[in-house]
């Protein structure tokens, strides 16, 4: 996979919290740490709003990252993200180093396309339910994908896509699969769509008062 994304990052020698606030709000900067391989943690920090505009997009989470340090080209992945509970503010961000030759863990999205044309939905008046909307992996860092596919064109009404029904890039593994066929969990399904019997449920009620007043005398008239 090739590298789309790159921050420029500083290294930081102030730690703390009351560090890292100044950071924040005084140069719009946000806190992070690199970690991983053979060199040291480093505490580091990137700009704000170069991060922000990464963060908009969704293959940033799952992409081998490119870090400017020092003047010098780090690869790496989004480990952690710490977002402030109430404001649109990255309170700090974890990175991972990554090894050309050794495998990783991701997260990678799923993203389901044909849902519009899907058969159990239009020809079968169902409606599709999604179990799960990311998958984790294991692979080398060039196998990374960007995300994995899933086609719902020809999936029938009460027919469920499990993760050993998706299709991965060669030398990418699903982590699941790998401890049994009792993690082979659902990912999609398509179901017969519910009819909402609220409206009848009033209707039935006004009948049976109808009812209940015609049987007691003076009651109707």
């Amino acid at each position: 996979m090739s590298n789309e994304f790159s921050l420029n990052a500083e290294l930081r020698s102030d730690e703390g919290k009351g560090a890292s606030r100044r950071l924040r709000r005084l140069q719009n900067k946000v806190p992070a740490i690199i970690y991983g391989g053979t060199d040291a943690p480093q505490s580091i920090s990137l700009a704000a709003n170069e991060l922000n505009k990464a963060l908009a997009h969704e293959a940033f989470y799952s992409h081998i990252l490119t870090l400017n340090l020092e003047g010098k080209e780090q690869q790496a992945i989004l480990r952690d993200l710490q977002r402030h509970p109430s404001k649109p503010v990255i309170l700090h961000a974890d990175f991972q180093r990554i090894d050309a030759h050794h495998k990783i863990h991701m997260n990678v999205p799923i993203h389901f396309i044909n849902e519009t044309s899907c058969i159990g939905v239009k020809l079968q008046g169902g409606a599709i339910s999604h179990q799960m909307t990311e998958v984790e992996v294991n692979c080398l860092p060039k196998d990374l994908p960007e995300y994995i596919e899933v086609d719902m064109a020809n999936v029938e009404i009460d027919a469920i896509i499990h993760l050993s029904d998706l299709t991965v890039p060669a030398g990418v593994e699903i982590i699941a699969l790998t401890h049994g066929e009792d993690h082979d969990l659902p990912v999609a399904s398509v179901h017969a769509a519910r009819v909402s019997t609220e409206a009848e449920e009033p209707a039935a009620a006004e009948g049976g008062e109808a009812d209940q007043a015609a049987e007691e005398p003076g009651k109707g008239e």
